[in-house]
């Protein structure tokens, strides 16, 4: 349960984050860029494209041999479609909340010391392992928050265009049902564990969000293997991914919590 101390703490850490315009715009932008202008250049590029360039794109993302050859133009392109937005854009989701958790955890006990607010923060009645619970659920609820609202935001405006463009629907698979409820918040927490524990080490927040950047890298990397056909995840494999990630992100903050004491915090402001 989230006390009334823990509470102020996550209410105060999303004030700041409204009131800072840079970070603001960045939560705005980047999960737009996303989750709107991709994919609607995705819908484009299959629904105008010649039918050849269209078939090409087909055999280079069916690895695994789900888009049957027999279809005429138009059902190839739904097929095409389909497998953009059930393989492709659930990936979008994992490098979201990696994005929205870093802006909020690496400002966490970095925006502290350079408000000159930690060290009233840490002397505070609440035990450091609430105080350090508090930031990561702030950083956690944003991310959620985030990648929910822009999951709505991208269905809402893709399905639109796909109605308007073809007179039908695209149905969503299982693999958004695991990599909403399981892979995204595993890889948020495995984010925050990350970004905090270096926050409360780093004198800036941008030292602090450069732990970021392990995350993304494979992620990447996982994107450049669905477009090049390398490899496709089935629903197993997100569900596989989804529960390592889940397992390391609780080992890491048992982990982490551990060698987290006051005496650590209190040394980084006098550096």
């Amino acid at each position: 349960m989230i006390n009334k101390m823990q509470a102020a703490i996550i209410k105060k850490d999303f004030q700041g984050i409204i009131a800072n315009k840079r970070m603001f715009s960045v939560l705005l932008i980047v999960p737009l860029l996303m989750t709107v202008i991709i994919p609607t250049i995705f819908i484009l590029t299959t629904q105008f494209s010649p039918i050849d360039e269209v078939e090409k794109m087909a055999k280079m993302l069916d690895s695994a041999g789900l888009i049957d050859n027999n279809f005429d133009a138009e059902g190839l392109q739904q097929n095409v479609t389909s497998m953009l937005l059930n393989y492709i854009l659930p990936l979008f989701f994992l490098l979201i909340p990696i994005m929205a958790s870093s802006v909020m955890a690496a400002n966490s006990f970095v925006g502290e010391k350079e408000k000159n607010t930690l060290e009233t923060l840490l002397y505070s009645p609440l035990p450091l392992k609430e105080i350090f619970g508090a930031k990561i659920l702030a950083s956690f609820f944003l991310s959620m928050a985030v990648s929910v609202f822009s999951f709505i935001i991208m269905m809402i405006i893709i399905q639109t265009e796909l109605f308007f463009l073809t007179g039908s629907f695209v149905m969503l698979n299982i693999n958004w049902l695991i990599v909403m409820f399981l892979v995204s918040p595993s890889v948020a927490l495995l984010a925050i564990n990350l970004i905090v524990r270096g926050s409360a080490k780093s004198q800036s927040s941008e030292e602090s969000q450069q732990r970021s950047v392990f995350l993304i890298l494979p992620i990447i990397l996982l994107v450049a293997g669905q477009f090049t056909g390398i490899m496709l995840l089935s629903a197993w494999l997100f569900l596989a991914i989804g529960a390592a990630v889940a397992a390391v992100a609780l080992f890491m903050f048992r982990g982490h919590f551990s060698k987290f004491h006051y005496e650590n915090i209190l040394d980084t402001l006098r550096a």
